[in-house]
């Protein structure tokens, strides 16, 4: 008989990985936070709000108890917004089970503290061994994983037979995972893809080129490399799906809010009004102060990350910043890579 999963969180990635799961026969208790999109789901089999269409499995269980969804389980998937991933994990750790796995697949880095959310997990749940965690993160947009199509992830652990463990419970023929051991690699390339996502948007919103475009993504490859080296991860993740992989399919896919929210401010939109009718969250848009605060205290060159910090949150022009990222000193490509 297959373990009992847990699953922290409603939105379109919860639900598709939570759909997954429960799709290969494993029983999920499945937390969501708002009662009413809890007892719709119960009634529909469907989260219309944040995955639309998708006909959930009958092996899925919303509740909107937390307890119940994370008590006497063997693995819990937490699938938050970064910025209540502190909260949330915080009110698990009673309930949480000794010898419980705890799988992180939110991509975020928290404002006040500059933490991954591996950090912030090992601050509110400091009775999880490391060995006990893992995260999974690569380019896979949630609606095309609730329809099967054929994807490719990446989940990290300190521990080898932890992450192959998580391997194997999420594996489908559509679902491929790897495994890695670079933690923090992985939660960098996840986060920093989402920064650098908003620019590509901008670019596309200003109506510039695919010449542009893909100097972006180059330049914003370089820059999450420099961050992650600099944080001791190993260069060779940011080759990889969690890396390059979604750092691709997120400036380029008409699926990304992040790219959403910069093509409108790229067209004239102030942040505000591009994020005001979204249901959902860009991680982007909170991850760029907490980038920008981050490499600043490790003295970290991210020219594009911060030209959209100021341009979020300081009134910088998108035409301004693309002036002031084109007439910076000329440099060795290499020697600063």
């Amino acid at each position: 008989m297959k373990e009992r999963i847990g699953v922290v969180g409603g939105g379109s990635w919860g639900t598709a990985l939570a759909n997954l799961l429960a799709g290969k026969g494993y029983v999920v208790d499945w937390w969501i936070f708002e009662s009413d999109l809890c007892r719709q789901i119960q009634e529909r089999r469907e989260n219309n709000v944040y995955l639309p269409g998708v006909t959930l499995s009958e092996n899925l269980r919303p509740t909107n108890d937390l307890a119940i969804a994370v008590r006497e389980k063997g693995l819990v998937l937490i699938v938050v917004p970064s910025h209540v991933m502190r909260p949330v994990s915080a009110q698990m750790a009673a309930h949480l089970s000794p010898g419980a796995l705890v799988v992180s697949a939110s991509k975020g880095i928290e404002n006040e503290t500059q933490l991954t959310m591996s950090g912030v997990i090992r601050e509110t749940l400091p009775e999880l061994p490391p060995e006990h965690f893992a995260v999974l993160s690569g380019p896979s947009f949630a609606s095309e994983v609730a329809r099967g199509v054929p994807t490719v992830v990446t989940v990290a652990s300190h521990d080898l037979v932890c992450a192959q463990k998580v391997q194997q419970v999420f594996a489908t023929p559509s679902f491929r995972v790897y495994t890695n051991d670079d933690v923090i690699g992985v939660e960098l390339g996840g986060a920093v893809k989402n920064v650098v996502a908003i620019a590509a948007g901008i670019v596309d919103g200003l109506g510039l080129g695919l010449n542009t475009r893909a100097a972006l993504i180059t330049r914003g490859l370089t820059e999450i490399r420099r961050l992650g080296r600099a944080m001791g991860a190993n260069p060779r993740t940011f080759t990889g799906s969690a890396g390059l992989g979604d750092l691709v399919l997120t400036c380029t896919g008409d699926l990304s809010r992040n790219h959403t929210v910069g093509k409108k401010i790229g067209q004239g939109m102030r942040l505000p009004e591009a994020i005001g009718d979204m249901k959902m969250v860009a991680e982007g848009v909170k991850t760029a102060r907490s980038l920008y605060n981050l490499s600043q205290r490790l003295q970290v060159e991210m020219p594009i990350s911060h030209a959209v910090y100021h341009i979020l949150y300081n009134d910088l022009s998108p035409k301004e910043a693309l002036t002031l990222l084109m007439t910076r000193d000329l440099k060795n490509e290499l020697d600063e890579a």
